[in-house]
This record gives C-alpha cells, sequence and structure tokens, in this order.
C-alpha cells in the first residue's frame, strides 16, 4: 500500500468529524455499477451515525497524507445489529448471529483502487473482529444484478477473485435483501444480496 494513505479506525469525535466525508464517499462510489445508488447526504449522515454507536462496531478510513481527506472507507458490525432480512438468511444457513461479524460496506475512489487498500479494509475488519473475543466467522454481501442489466458496463469484471483471495466464499442460498432507490427508479425497492463468508 502507498505510504500517500494511512488507514485508521475511526471512533469518537474523529468518526463524527468525518461523518460529511464518509457520506459524501458512500454516495459517490454507489453511484456506479453495480449499486447504482441514488444517495442522499441527510440519510447518509444519520445511516453512519446509527452504525457507528452499534457495540462493537468499526469504520475504517483511508486517509490521504498529504491533504487529510478521507478517499475510501469501509464499516463492520456484530450481525446480531442487523435487521432480519440480512441476519436471517445466514441463520438458515446454519451460523451463528451472535457469533458473526458483518462488512456493511467497503468504498474506494476510483485513483486508488488496485493499490492495496481494499486489502488493508479486510485486515483491519477482520483484526477489528477477532478482538472482540466471541466471532467466528466473518461475512459480507453483494448485489446479484442479471447479466443483461441495461446499466451493466461493457468488460465489467466482478470482485469475485479477489474476495476468493481473501478466503471468503459464496454462502449456498444465503441471499438477505436491501432496499434502495436506483438511478433510473422512483421508488426504493428491495434487492437481492449474495452473501460470503469465511471462518476468522
Amino acid at each position: 500500500m502507498s505510504a500517500a494513505i494511512h488507514i485508521e479506525s475511526l471512533t469518537g469525535r474523529a468518526l463524527h468529524d468525518r461523518l460529511d466525508d464518509l457520506a459524501a464517499l458512500r454516495i459517490a462510489v454507489f453511484r456506479d455499477w453495480p449499486y447504482l445508488y441514488d444517495g442522499d447526504l441527510d440519510y447518509e449522515r444519520r445511516y453512519l451515525a446509527t452504525y457507528a454507536e452499534a457495540p462493537g462496531s468499526v469504520i475504517v478510513a483511508a486517509i490521504e497524507a498529504a491533504t487529510g481527506r478521507a478517499v475510501g472507507a469501509a464499516t463492520g458490525l456484530p450481525m446480531c445489529h442487523e435487521p432480519e432480512t440480512l441476519a436471517g438468511p445466514m441463520r438458515q444457513a446454519g451460523y451463528d448471529i451472535d457469533r458473526l461479524f458483518y462488512f456493511g460496506e467497503s468504498v474506494l475512489l476510483a485513483p486508488w483502487r488496485g493499490t492495496g487498500i481494499g486489502v488493508g479494509f479486510f485486515n483491519a475488519r477482520e483484526a477489528h473482529a477477532r478482538a472482540l473475543g466471541r466471532m467466528s466467522h466473518a461475512c459480507f454481501c453483494g448485489v446479484i444484478r442479471p447479466d443483461d442489466h441495461p446499466r451493466r458496463p461493457a468488460g465489467f469484471v466482478p470482485l469475485d477473485g479477489f474476495w476468493r483471495r481473501r478466503g471468503y466464499e459464496p454462502v449456498a442460498g444465503a441471499v438477505g435483501e436491501i432496499s434502495w432507490r436506483d438511478l433510473d427508479e422512483a421508488e426504493e425497492t428491495a434487492k437481492p444480496m449474495q452473501f460470503w463468508a469465511r471462518a476468522l
């Protein structure tokens, strides 16, 4: 990873001072394929503040050394704090929800991709989960989009290979739901989310 970036876990005042930066990152990155998220800054501030206050949670930021600005962020928290639309499929797949740590998202501005920061995000969240002392597995989910979706970019390469190199595999039959409004939608709709997991 470049010396121009440092990774830090944000808590307390430092986290609240970064909420607008992190909200803007989520809106910018998730607007692209495959999420197509039409974001709202006020919603993002509330989401991140609520997330940060969940016991056992972590928000990891990639900070540009020269400017001090956040160029990426990743979140995680114990799965027991997530709604049944996410926790339920993993419980049905045989996981103990009280011992499962969930990675909420990982967002990084395009110029910094491929520099090792994504690996740093996984490492930092896994270390945090292990430090809690009760987590047996880590998991996350990715949106399922049809191959013929009209907004799918030509030559798009999914992150499956990257995730497998980190030790994660799809959990058979474990598909959750998260609702948001796509760029071309008038209202929010539920999106299917495939879970991936690994033992810690």
